[in-house]
């Protein structure tokens, strides 16, 4: 008696368990790889747009508070222009109370200065006392402003590196130009007040020159000069602020190495445009705090998973150990049913030993039986040989009465050739085959039939090709077949006024041998070729003739096959392999 045996089963049960267990941890993590980027692209464009709404309307505000300051101050020099004290200062060169004036009209407009310049371009009033007497006759506000009959706009650069904007309108007195009111627009207070918001925001001239801008380092450059204008520590910094921005989208620009959102609109007011950069650190926060807590949902489903998996491994566990008993009251069963099994096997030899018995006892049957038919022919034949011969010799014709008695002699050598052959059907041959023209089998089957076909009048169609159509085959049994198919010609057209059979052999990819008749065709053409199967009277057939032609031909390496004509009677057609050139040199 053997120890406890481990069964398969038993271990191809938890490896498989273990398979499934890896295989969704895997499923969870792809789920929560899948679930965390879709997420983030969809919520990094939902704000994205809503950060660039917001962006856009900023951008419309700041565009309308910088036109509405250039509006209002566009009508100032035109007013000033008319006034009556600033025209009798000029005309009596009297300016002691012409700054005062200033200083008063530029609180109720809300300029950032004015300034009073007479016919020679010196300043004689202004908001700022401190440039009185300066000399400004190369100033293009002051140029432009005598060539012009309206009011001029200059924008002009500072040497502190900022842009002043100012309005400037000829004073005429008597048809001359006696003087020039220049009107300072204050635009910087919008810097001031864009520099509080987290966008950098920019303003560009019609040249795209940056005339105002939240970084003051801008001013004066174009725009791509101004972003790509960042110091070394920031090029590094740059190259890992995109790193981190691994999942928004392409950013637009990078400003002192941020990645940035650009926006941008028109001004109303000469060319000008405004430009915003909003930084997707805002976007990227958000959406990072829905990733935390989705990550952290699928981290505490993991978690959970693994330790559900845990207390499940521990009651397998347990659960091992309650069936060590049980494994071994099976492995004795086991056994049990292995010595039932032998005993079982023990019988079926015997039961098989007695059913090849009978296969051979049932196999002796079919070969008597097949011995009685095929001698049938032969006997026939020399039945009619010696009837023949008795005649020649009662009419004095020994000669040709010793020629029935060769045939006779013929027929008996050829019975014994049958009973040899016959031996041969229950098993597998080859040792007879040949190459072998079956024109001359064909002509050795029509010769063995010549004494049932002189007894009846039936006309033989023989259509056989010049060239000798060659196949490896055993001259007895394939003659066999072809009588057998005469004979069943025969049969068939016993009762047709004008009895016909032809023979057609032609040779193509295959050797193929037609039997055709115009009987009364195929009845069952499903069961034709099944042993003691046969439609002829009590006597004239056992139904092996065909049973045993089909054998033949299939261990030839061929095929018998059986159809009805479309007119009348049956075809039967056997297809054997040419035995070309090749094949007959391997032979």
């Amino acid at each position: 008696m053997s120890g406890p045996s481990r069964s398969p089963y038993r271990s191809a049960y938890p490896l498989r368990g273990v398979w499934i267990v890896r295989l969704a941890v895997c499923v969870l993590i792809l789920i929560a790889v899948a679930t965390v980027w879709t997420t983030n692209t969809w919520l990094t464009d939902r704000f994205t747009e809503s950060t660039r709404s917001r962006a856009q309307v900023r951008m419309a505000l700041y565009s309308g508070n910088v036109v509405s300051e250039l509006q209002r101050a566009s009508v100032v020099p035109l007013l000033l222009s008319r006034d009556p004290t600033l025209i009798r200062a000029l005309e009596n060169v009297d300016f002691s109370q012409s700054s005062q004036l200033l200083i008063s009209y530029v609180d109720e407009i809300g300029a950032a200065s004015l300034q009073l310049l007479d016919d020679t371009g010196r300043v004689v009033a202004a908001t700022d006392r401190s440039t009185i007497g300066t000399n400004l006759r190369s100033a293009p506000f002051y140029v432009e402003a005598l060539r012009s009959n309206d009011t001029v706009f200059i924008t002009s650069r500072a040497e502190a590196g900022n842009f002043t904007f100012t309005y400037s309108r000829a004073i005429t007195v008597d048809r001359k130009k006696a003087g020039v009111i220049v009107v300072g627009v204050d635009l910087a207070k919008f810097e001031q007040s864009w520099a509080g918001i987290s966008d950098a925001v920019i303003v560009t001239d019609s040249e795209g020159q940056i005339i105002l801008a939240t970084e003051p380092r801008w001013r004066g450059r174009l725009v791509n000069e101004a972003l790509d204008a960042r110091s070394a520590p920031s090029a590094v910094a740059r190259a890992i602020q995109a790193t981190a921005d691994w999942g928004a989208l392409p950013p637009d620009a990078y400003v002192m190495g941020e990645a940035v959102m650009r926006n941008e609109a028109r001004i109303p007011f000469r060319g000008w445009r405004i430009i915003s950069f909003t930084p997707y650190v805002s976007i990227r926060d958000k959406v990072n705090a829905v990733l935390a807590l989705e990550i952290m949902g699928f981290a505490m489903l993991l978690a959970l998973s693994f330790y559900l998996l845990s207390r499940r491994a521990q009651m397998k566990s347990l659960g091992y150990q309650r069936e060590t008993v049980e494994l071994r009251e099976l492995n004795a069963r086991l056994q049990r049913e292995i010595a039932e099994r032998e005993r079982a096997e023990k019988n079926l030899e015997v039961a098989e030993q007695t059913l090849e018995q009978s296969s051979k006892l049932a196999a002796l049957g079919e070969m008597s039986a097949a011995i009685s038919h095929e001698l049938n022919q032969p006997l026939a034949a020399m039945k009619t040989y010696l009837a023949g011969a008795r005649l020649l010799l009662q009419r004095k014709r020994p000669d040709e009465a010793l020629s029935s008695f060769q045939r006779i002699d013929d027929l008996i050598e050829r019975m014994g050739a049958i009973t040899r052959q016959l031996k041969s059907y229950a098993r597998k041959g080859g040792d007879a085959f040949e190459p072998l023209d079956m024109r001359s089998c064909v002509s050795g089957a029509l010769s063995m039939m010549e004494p049932q076909l002189k007894r009846r009048k039936v006309t033989i169609t023989r259509s056989l090709p010049r060239e000798p159509v060659m196949v490896m085959a055993d001259r007895i049994r394939l003659e066999q077949v072809i009588i057998n198919l005469l004979r069943n010609a025969l049969d068939a057209t016993r009762e047709s006024p004008v009895p016909q059979i032809d023979l057609i052999l032609s040779s193509g990819e295959t050797a193929t041998l037609t039997v055709r008749d115009n009987g009364h065709g195929i009845e069952d053409i499903d069961r034709l070729f099944e042993p003691f199967y046969t439609t002829k009277q009590p006597g004239d057939g056992v139904g092996l003739g065909l049973a045993i032609s089909s054998g033949i031909v299939a261990d030839l390496g061929g095929r018998l096959t059986a159809r009805n004509a479309r007119e009348e009677g049956a075809v039967f057609e056997v297809q054997l392999p040419i035995l070309n050139q090749d094949k007959e040199a391997a032979e």
